[in-house]
C-alpha cells in the first residue's frame, strides 16, 4: 500500500512534483540526489520561515499563522485544501519544534526535510544556534522523537508512478521538456489555452481545428473568407471588394519575434508577497495556479514577448508589443522557445518547438539570448563545467544552420552577448533577503551561501562571497559573447542577416539611476538572480533603441493603415 504521504499530496500536488526540477532557474538535466535534497530543503525552510514570521506579524499562535497561510491559498489545483491536509500532518510538529524556539533551519533538519550528508557542509540559512549544532538538533529530535511524520516518506520521485497519475504526468513532463503547447488539439504548435506551453508562450491559435490557421502564416487567399493568421485581420471591403488583409497589410512587412532563451527570457519571477509575511493577503496567491502551470514564468510580461500591460509602473513595452504597434499586422507572431536552465548545449533538445515554415510563414527576428548558463553552474568548483568558447562557436554554429534551414527568407537572428553578473553580489550582498528582513537576520549573502552549499544556487560563479570565482566567470561571459560576436561577424547565411548585440546591463543601471532608481530594484527580490520586469522592459527599451539606430531593417516599415485596422477591426481580437 503506497504511503498516506504519497497519497495525500499526490491529487493537488502532481504539478508541482511533475515541475518542480524543470521550474528551478538553471535547470541543467543533470538531477542528482544531492539537487533534489537541495531543493526540498530550500522549501520547508521557506514554509516554516513564512509561518513562524506570519505569528509575529500577526502576534498569533504559530498553529493559527499555519492556518492563515492556508486560507490564503486558492482553491485551484486543491492548494487550499492540500496545504490543510499537510498542516494535519506536520503542524503538530512544527508547533511543538517553534515553541522549542528553534529556527527554520533546526525544524527541518528535525524534520529531515534537510540533511547534512557525511562529509558535507552543514547548509543553513540562518545564523547557527548558541549551542553547537549536534546538541541543539538531538534536544529537536527528542522533542519529535515518537512522531508518526518521520515515517513519511520525504521523497516525491514516486508520485507519478502512482496508475491515476502516471498518463497526465507524462503529457505534462512531455509539453515541457519539448516546449510544446499541452493541449493543441490540431498539432500546429499553437493553442487557445494560456498556460503549459499555451498562448502565454506564442500566439493564441485562432482555429484550433485547422492546422492550417495560426499567427505568423502569409494569408491564405488574402484571407477573404477566414482568418488564416490569427491577426484578426479577414473578410472583404464592401466598398470596394478588395480583401482586408490585401488592403491594409500587403508590401508592409509583416514579421514575427522569436525568442530563443533561458529563464531570464521566460521573466523567471518568484512574487514578493509569496514569502514575505508582513505582505502576505488573500491576494497574494491569486496568481500561483497560472505561475506554476507556468513553470514559474511569466512570458506573457517578458521583455521579449510579454503581450499584458507591464506590471512594474514604468512605460517601456516589450519588443513583441512595439511590433504590433509598428505594424497592426504582426498581431499574435510572437514565440517565446525559452527554458529555465537552457544554454547553448541543451538548446539542440527543443529548438524543433519553433513554428515556421519556410514555404507558408512571414518572416521573423530571432533573438538568441542564452546570457547565463553557460557560464553558470550549481558545482562547487563550478569552473570546469563552464562551456568553452570552442563549445559554444559549435553549438552556436548548428543552430544557426538550423535555423537556416526552418526561417523564411528575409529573416533575421540578432545573437545577444552575456552580461558581467558581477553587479549581483555587488548590489545585494550586504542587503537582507526578504526573509531576513522582518527580523535583520539574512542578507544576501547568507542567502547565496545557503544556495551554494546546497548546490542548488543558478549561479555560483556570481552568486559567491569569492572575488576570484566571480572574476573568472565574468572572464569567461566575455570570452563567450566575443565568440558569439565573432560569429555574427563572420559568417552568413541564405534566408536571414546575422547580428550581435551587446548586454550591457551597466548602462541599464546608469539609465534606471538617472530616473531616480536603485540599481537592486533590476534583480529579483527573491531569487538574487534574474532580471526583474523593470529590467527587462529597460532591455527591451534599449535593444528597439539599438536596431532601430544600427538596423533599422530588420523592425520593417511602419504600417500606415493602423488607424484604418484598428477602426474595422478594434482589438483584432486580442491575445
Amino acid at each position: 500500500m503506497k504511503s498516506p504521504w504519497k497519497i495525500l499530496m499526490a491529487t493537488p500536488l502532481f504539478f508541482l512534483l511533475t515541475l518542480h526540477t524543470l521550474a528551478s532557474p538553471a535547470y541543467d538535466h543533470q538531477r542528482g540526489t544531492r539537487r533534489s535534497n537541495g531543493q526540498v530543503c530550500i522549501g520547508c525552510v521557506l514554509v516554516v520561515s513564512v509561518i513562524e514570521q506570519l505569528a509575529q506579524v500577526h502576534n498569533s499562535t504559530v498553529q493559527t499563522s499555519m492556518e492563515r497561510l492556508c486560507s490564503y491559498l486558492p482553491e485551484k489545483l486543491f492548494l487550499k485544501t492540500t496545504c490543510y491536509l499537510v498542516v494535519g500532518i506536520f503542524g503538530p510538529d512544527i508547533i511543538k519544534l517553534l515553541r522549542a524556539d528553534v529556527n527554520a533551519d533546526v525544524v527541518c533538519h528535525t524534520l529531515e526535510f534537510c540533511k547534512q550528508d557525511p562529509g558535507q557542509p552543514l547548509c543553513h540559512l540562518y545564523p547557527l544556534p548558541k549551542e553547537t549544532w549536534k546538541l541543539t538538533l538531538e534536544k529537536a529530535r527528542q522533542i519529535v522523537k515518537k512522531s508518526p511524520t518521520l515515517t513519511y516518506s520525504r521523497s516525491g520521485s514516486a508520485i507519478c508512478s502512482l496508475p491515476f497519475l502516471a498518463k497526465i504526468c507524462q503529457r505534462i513532463k512531455s509539453a515541457i521538456q519539448n516546449s510544446l503547447p499541452f493541449k493543441d488539439v490540431d498539432s500546429d504548435k499553437y493553442s487557445v489555452f494560456p498556460t503549459l506551453r499555451g498562448s502565454h508562450w506564442r500566439g493564441r491559435d485562432c482555429n484550433d481545428s485547422n492546422k492550417m490557421a495560426y499567427p505568423g502564416r502569409r494569408p491564405d487567399n488574402w484571407d477573404t473568407h477566414q482568418d488564416s493568421n490569427c491577426n484578426g485581420i479577414w473578410g472583404v471591403d464592401p466598398k470596394d471588394g478588395i480583401p482586408y488583409e490585401k488592403k491594409f497589410c500587403e508590401g508592409s512587412q509583416p514579421r514575427g519575434i522569436i525568442l530563443l532563451g533561458d529563464s531570464a527570457g521566460a521573466h523567471f519571477h518568484i512574487p514578493l508577497d509569496w514569502i514575505t509575511a508582513s505582505q502576505m493577503s488573500l491576494k497574494s496567491f491569486f496568481s500561483l495556479p497560472t505561475a506554476l502551470t507556468n513553470e514559474l514564468d511569466w512570458p506573457q510580461l517578458s521583455g521579449a514577448t510579454g503581450f499584458l500591460d507591464s506590471t512594474s509602473g514604468v512605460k517601456e513595452n516589450s519588443i513583441y508589443l512595439r511590433l504590433r504597434k509598428r505594424n497592426h499586422c504582426n498581431h499574435r507572431d510572437y514565440q517565446n522557445i525559452s527554458r529555465n536552465g537552457a544554454s547553448s548545449q541543451s538548446l539542440e533538445r527543443f529548438i524543433e518547438s519553433l513554428s515556421r515554415n519556410q514555404l507558408l510563414d512571414q518572416p521573423a527576428i530571432v533573438i538568441y539570448a542564452m546570457i547565463g548558463n553557460d557560464v553558470c553552474k550549481r558545482k562547487i568548483d563550478p569552473v570546469p563545467d563552464m562551456t568553452t568558447p570552442e563549445k559554444l562557436y559549435s553549438k552556436v554554429m548548428q543552430t544557426l544552420q538550423y535555423l537556416d534551414s526552418h526561417l523564411p527568407n528575409g529573416s533575421h537572428v540578432i545573437l545577444y552577448g552575456l552580461p558581467d553578473g558581477t553587479f549581483l553580489w555587488d548590489n545585494l550582498h550586504s542587503r537582507y533577503h526578504p526573509l531576513g528582513q522582518l527580523n535583520k537576520d539574512v542578507t544576501y549573502a547568507h542567502f547565496y551561501s545557503f544556495l551554494n552549499c546546497l548546490q542548488v544556487s543558478p549561479c555560483h560563479g556570481w552568486m559567491s562571497s569569492n572575488k576570484t570565482l566571480r572574476t573568472l566567470t565574468s572572464e569567461r561571459a566575455e570570452q563567450l559573447s566575443n565568440t558569439l560576436k565573432k560569429i555574427a561577424t563572420s559568417q552568413k547565411f541564405t534566408n536571414f542577416n546575422l547580428f550581435y548585440m551587446d548586454f550591457d546591463f551597466q548602462e541599464i543601471m546608469e539609465e534606471w539611476q538617472r530616473v531616480g532608481g536603485q540599481p537592486w530594484q533590476l534583480i529579483e527580490p527573491v531569487d538574487g538572480f534574474h532580471p526583474s520586469e523593470v529590467a527587462l522592459q529597460l532591455l527591451a527599451d534599449r535593444f528597439w533603441k539599438k536596431v532601430q539606430l544600427q538596423w533599422p531593417q530588420v523592425l520593417g516599415k511602419e504600417n500606415p493603415f493602423n488607424p484604418q485596422i484598428e477602426q474595422v477591426f478594434g482589438d483584432q481580437g486580442g491575445h
